[in-house]
């Protein structure tokens, strides 16, 4: 993975800044500069942390709040997983971003972090297991591939007819992810950070640099370079640089109660998981903290806009989840539904991460196209914008602007 950055040891509370020694000289000169992030959700926080780590002064502004209701980071639970396929670039992303995570959720008083393991199950041998093995093989994760019989003995919860392969990876789980961006924005604010409750205005017209953000209770933030991490909302303020690269759509979630006293629905009985369903993946959580049995279908819904779309959840959805959960995990059968949650993904047209500087103003680092799938990999996210925003290490082409087209094609998973 062509970052170039070195690692320094986990500061206290997650994560340290990236910077290797040749390029050391140039970084410590711009460490006066003010960085001003916009958007707090996953993307957005820890872009702002690896940038406090680093020396800046930081101003960290979100419209509604860290992890809002509405955010793509908003909600209760995400994965973290290892098994990318060919796309090795992300397992080793979610390996990189593991330790921080841990090293936040070690401070965070609530866990932010089960390590409940992760079951990925597939009706064929496909190219996608031989390929997220042989990347597992190749960083030295810890993996077991299981088979049917296997699988039905050490996850009795889960009705394994038609399929013949799994892959579990014990050592990462599920991320309370809520509550993991707002314990990263109060440390960030307790090491020096600021935080803005703020919606920002259209941005000036400019030629080549930007030099602050106006909020719309007319506050001017002056900065020297800006990050703008806004999620489904990154579209709409830059309809001319994105607009149809990123497409958010509506995506709808669902918790059922477990049976009553039965622990086989618990994260130290019932791992994370994803049915690959010959393409159709379906994925869920066990019962975390008593909030209830998670399930979701991975596909992606209708096109939405975050500020207007109906956040009531669809009785066509609910019917296809529970059909699904009738035939995968029978010991559900009849169980009554206690939350639904209407979110959206922020899709790219590929399913790739836009990390890069906007086309014009030399000064914006553009980062979203979280894909449903970016939630993990924030710590690695944020480490490798800090760097890009001072054009440090060598960029990743995946992640850059030119490889975003207008139609969609999903090829990350």
């Amino acid at each position: 993975m062509p970052f170039n950055v070195t690692r320094r040891s986990l500061l206290a509370g997650a994560g340290g800044a990236a910077v290797s020694p040749a390029i050391a000289k140039t970084y410590k000169r711009a460490m006066n500069d003010h960085v001003a992030v916009v958007g707090a959700g996953v993307f957005g926080a820890w872009t702002a942390h690896h940038l406090r780590q680093g020396g800046h002064r930081v101003t960290l502004v979100d419209a509604h709040g860290p992890a809002h209701s509405r955010a793509s980071s908003g909600g209760e639970s995400r994965l973290t997983r290892a098994a990318y396929g060919k796309d090795a670039i992300y397992t080793r992303m979610a390996m990189d971003s593991l330790p921080q995570w841990k090293a936040l959720s070690a401070v965070s008083g609530l866990p932010i972090l089960h390590q409940c393991g992760i079951l990925f199950f597939f009706p064929t041998e496909e190219q996608y297991v031989h390929d997220s093995i042989a990347a597992h093989k190749a960083l030295g994760l810890p993996t077991d591939v299981l088979d049917q019989a296997e699988m039905a003995r050490r996850f009795p919860m889960i009705d394994f007819d038609g399929i013949r392969v799994g892959l579990f990876e014990p050592g990462f789980g599920a991320l309370m992810a809520r509550r993991s961006v707002q314990t990263l924005v109060e440390r960030f604010v307790r090491d020096g950070g600021t935080y803005r409750k703020g919606a920002a205005q259209p941005l000036p017209a400019a030629s080549d640099r930007l030099t602050e953000i106006r909020l719309t209770s007319g506050e001017a933030i002056r900065a020297d370079r800006f990050v703008f991490a806004l999620g489904p909302w990154l579209p709409k303020v830059f309809p001319d640089v994105i607009g149809p690269r990123i497409l958010p759509t509506r995506q709808e979630v669902f918790f059922f109660a477990a049976p009553a006293g039965d622990p086989r629905f618990l994260p130290a009985a019932m791992p994370g998981w994803a049915d690959f369903n010959g393409g159709d993946i379906f994925y869920g959580f066990p019962d975390l903290e008593g909030r209830g049995v998670k399930f979701a279908h991975d596909a992606h819904g209708v096109e939405v806009d975050p500020d207007t779309q109906d956040r009531r959840p669809s009785a066509a959805a609910l019917a296809e989840i529970v059909a699904f959960r009738d035939r995968r995990f029978p010991l559900l059968r009849e169980a009554p539904l206690t939350e639904a949650r209407v979110c959206q993904y922020e899709n790219s047209s590929n399913g790739d991460f836009l990390i890069d500087l906007h086309p014009r103003l030399d000064n914006v680092l553009l980062v979203g196209g979280g894909s449903g799938h970016g939630f993990k990999h924030g710590p690695e996210v944020g480490r490798y914008a800090a760097a890009r925003l001072f054009g440090l290490g060598q960029p990743e082409p995946r992640f850059s602007l030119a490889t975003k087209a207008e139609t969609h094609h999903r090829e990350v998973h």
